[in-house]
């Protein structure tokens, strides 16, 4: 039993440093190919990447990334694939925001009203999609895909000033209004370097609930159990359809809540320039961090490690582009390496099962001889 761990443990580890290691060696022989000094730009990169409190900016970035990858993995686990968590982030975002900004009251009271707002309105765009795939079958990846660009083309109606939108003096933004201070959210001063979201110690303790909730409760079992076999859970006594249309519901609440380190702690209102693509780099997040609470944590530094610096190459006189090429680099790797590594479990189980069949064949021949 402690081998099969060791081995489990090994193979683990081995999928996301098999995908990093590739993606970055990839990157750099593209560099190389374009006749770009490749290891410079990451030179560059590891040291400050241009800016001062750029440790202050990834931890802050790392906050919202690891609440749109909760999000998705909370899908993963059961065997769905919530690429909206974008649409559902921005949507919730915005709502939230309008909400927050017309409503004033003391503090705590204010920040929990923006906070289930934003939960409401992603559990319930994510809903649609539950629905749809529990009663009509329909794809979620599909549904998703669409209900995303609807949430577009929703925000940038309700932004118009003659809806939900307040045009800024002597700017084409638009935004939804500033929240009242009483419903900021406290930050963690670090003097000079800057300051710490306090809703980003809130996004890694939601990843203590992910664990418990996923591992010891009797619905994260139900879960799993869905998302492994539909047929298996059901002859357990588990609705698979109310178990997908649940698990839409909290991956849209959580998706929900991956706006509210920026909205809460920076922004204090909705803008046209509003962080986009979030949820995107929530499933890449997802995907190496193995839908691990503590897997998806150190990706999510990374990606946030990535584009904080990686915005300083320009003044180096490098492409920032480039710290895009290496997020690409590492989809495409994690989609080999797991592969790989998925397809050597499966043959080194097989070697152990025929291993241990040969050796008790062994010990029964020694048997019959020795009799």
């Amino acid at each position: 039993m402690k081998t099969f761990d060791k081995d489990r443990l090994m193979l683990a580890i081995a999928g996301p440093l098999l995908a990093l290691v590739s993606a970055f060696a990839l990157t750099m022989i593209v560099l190389a190919a374009t006749g770009i000094n490749p290891i410079e730009p990451l030179r560059i990169m590891v040291e400050n990447g241009g800016y001062e409190d750029i440790q202050v900016l990834i931890v802050n970035q790392a906050g919202t990334y690891y609440l749109a990858a909760l999000a998705v993995a909370i899908g993963f686990r059961m065997n769905l694939f919530n690429i909206g968590v974008d649409g559902q982030y921005r949507l919730a975002a915005m709502i939230s925001a309008v909400v927050g900004g017309a409503i004033v009251l003391p503090g705590p009271l204010h920040i929990l009203l923006i906070v289930v707002v934003a939960m409401l309105t992603g559990a319930a765009w994510a809903g649609i999609a539950g629905v749809l795939k529990a009663k009509r079958g329909v794809s979620e990846v599909v549904s998703t895909i669409m209900l995303n660009a609807i949430a577009t083309s929703l925000i940038a109606w309700l932004l118009l000033p003659k809806n939900l939108g307040v045009q800024v003096e002597g700017s084409n933004d638009l935004t939804t209004g500033e929240i009242a201070q009483s419903g900021w959210f406290p930050a963690l001063s670090l003097g000079d370097s800057g300051e710490i979201y306090g809703f980003t110690f809130v996004a890694f303790a939601l990843g203590i609930v992910y664990w418990f909730v996923l591992n010891r409760t009797r619905f994260g079992f139900d879960l799993r159990a869905s998302g492994a076999s539909e047929s298996a859970a059901a002859a357990s006594g588990v609705d698979s359809k109310k178990m997908i249309i649940t698990a839409m519901l909290i991956s849209g609440a959580v998706a929900g809540l991956s706006g509210m380190p920026v909205l809460l702690g920076e922004s204090h209102t909705y803008t046209l320039v509003f962080p986009v693509g979030v949820g995107f780099t929530g499933i890449t997040i997802a995907l190496l961090g193995r839908n691990s609470p503590v897997g998806i944590f150190f990706a999510a530094l990374l990606m946030a490690f990535i584009d904080k610096a990686s915005a300083g190459l320009d003044t180096a006189g490098y492409a920032k582009e480039i710290g895009t090429i290496m997020k690409g680099l590492i989809v495409i790797a994690v989609v080999v390496s797991y592969e790989l590594i998925r397809r050597y479990g499966i043959r080194r189980q097989q070697q152990k099962v025929g291993e241990e069949l040969a050796a008790g064949h062994a010990m029964k021949t020694e048997k019959e001889v020795a009799a």
